[in-house]
Order: structure tokens, then C-alpha cells, then sequence
């Protein structure tokens, strides 16, 4: 597969000179990092996505409070469902969130192009070149400054770091911390995303340390009020 151009600077919401969506659903606002105009676009906020956490609540209601709430990413990650299924899922995700975020798909090519997804994500242990990914973003997710540095040469426009603090959902997987996302940072050439215990109290910190932005799961989904803890995090990645 020929080796991606990188744009770590235009990856912004609305600007994207390859997106497969049409016209009418493109997304207005923030962005991912700063756009080739110089202006500042707003810090990621991705929700990665696990409708086990959900209690019994409709995943596409969720990720519409969070979007209304800031979150301006969706990383559809529901990694048991059968493709077909997935699909279905994605489409009334991607309604759901009506052009206000971008939408990536986790680790299924052909779904996130039948969705209509803005891009895919591969995990670390995914060899992303397993299927062309045509005009797709693609995210990558990482543990170290080895595997981001490889993954930009190997052209991903994002770069998901974690983990970076203890989290429930990788238990006994040791935390990077701050320093650890800074090296990164330093090192990586393309947008850092970081993940792992991200709350509110700590992710003015973890932006400081160079991060394009943060992504979350139980700080959103674990919530009672989506938009609220979304709007909090949000606010959090102003300071």
C-alpha cells in the first residue's frame, strides 16, 4: 500500500480535502489541531465507544448527549458485534451524531466505508495495510514512543497514546503517566491523542504535556449525565 501524505495540519472538522461524506452532512466547528490558516481549532475530545458499559441505555442516545456536551471524535469500538451488525450500529451512530464529530470505526475497513465514517482506527497489534484504506483518516493506536514514531512513518493521521493513567479498563497495564505523553509528543510528528483514567481534574495536565487532545470512555459512558461530563471535560481541556 503507497505510503499516506501526512497532514498533521489540516486535520480539522470541515476542512478535510478527502472525506467521503457529502456536503450536507459536513461537519461545522472544532477540529483535532491547527489548520494550515494558523487558526487554533479546539483540542480533541474522542469517546471511544463500549455499549456493555451502558446499562441498558441506547449507544446512539449516548453519543449524541456527549456530542451535544463537546465531544467532537467518535471511535466506534464495539469489537464483538458480527460486521453486518456493526454496520447497522454505525449508521445510526453516525446519525446520531449529525455532522458534529468525526466518526472513526474501530479495526473494520469495509464497515467504516459503509457506514460513511470519516475514518478507521487499528489497534497496536493490527497491521493497518491488512486492507487499503482509500480516503479514510486513519488512527493508530500506540504504547510508546517506538510504536508512534513507526506509526506516523507509516502515514496515520492520528496517533492514540495510552495508557496514561490507571484505568479499570486495562488493569495491570503499566501507566505512562504525563511524562511518558510528553516524550511522545516530542517525538511522534503527528497529533497525540491521549487515553487511559483521563477524568476533568486531570486533563488540563495531560495537554500541557503536548497532547492534541484526550479520548475517554468511563469518564463519558459511566456518567449519569453524558453532555454534562462531556461539557466538563470539554471545559477541562480549555484551561
Amino acid at each position: 500500500m503507497p505510503r499516506r501524505t501526512h497532514r498533521p495540519q489540516a486535520i480539522r472538522l470541515g476542512e478535510q480535502p478527502h472525506r467521503r461524506r457529502s456536503s450536507a452532512r459536513e461537519p461545522e466547528g472544532a477540529g483535532v489541531t491547527a489548520s494550515d490558516s494558523g487558526r487554533r481549532a479546539d483540542p480533541a475530545l474522542a469517546l471511544v465507544t463500549d455499549a456493555a458499559r451502558l446499562r441498558g441505555r441506547d449507544l446512539a442516545a449516548v453519543v449524541a448527549e456527549a456530542v451535544a456536551g463537546g465531544v467532537n471524535v467518535v471511535q466506534l469500538r464495539e469489537r464483538e458485534l458480527p460486521h453486518d451488525e456493526l454496520v447497522a450500529l454505525g449508521c445510526r451512530v453516525r446519525d446520531a451524531i449529525a455532522g458534529r464529530a468525526l466518526l472513526f470505526v474501530n479495526g473494520d475497513v469495509a464497515a467504516a466505508v459503509e457506514v460513511g465514517a470519516d475514518g478507521v482506527h487499528f489497534p497496536e497489534s493490527m497491521a493497518s495495510d491488512a486492507a487499503p484504506t482509500g480516503s479514510l483518516l486513519v488512527s493508530r493506536a500506540v504504547h510508546g514512543v517506538e510504536a508512534a514514531v513507526a506509526a506516523q512513518r507509516a502515514g496515520a493521521d492520528l496517533i492514540q497514546l495510552g495508557t496514561v493513567f490507571e484505568t479499570r479498563s486495562h488493569p495491570g497495564v503499566p501507566a505512562l503517566g504525563v511524562d511518558g505523553v510528553r516524550e511522545v509528543c516530542e517525538r511522534a510528528g503527528a497529533p497525540v491523542i491521549a487515553i487511559g483514567g483521563i477524568t476533568a481534574a486531570n486533563a488540563a495536565e495531560v495537554m500541557a504535556a503536548g497532547a492534541a487532545g484526550v479520548a475517554v470512555i468511563g469518564a463519558i459512558l459511566d456518567a449519569k449525565d453524558p453532555r454534562a461530563a462531556a461539557a466538563e471535560l470539554r471545559a477541562a481541556l480549555a484551561v
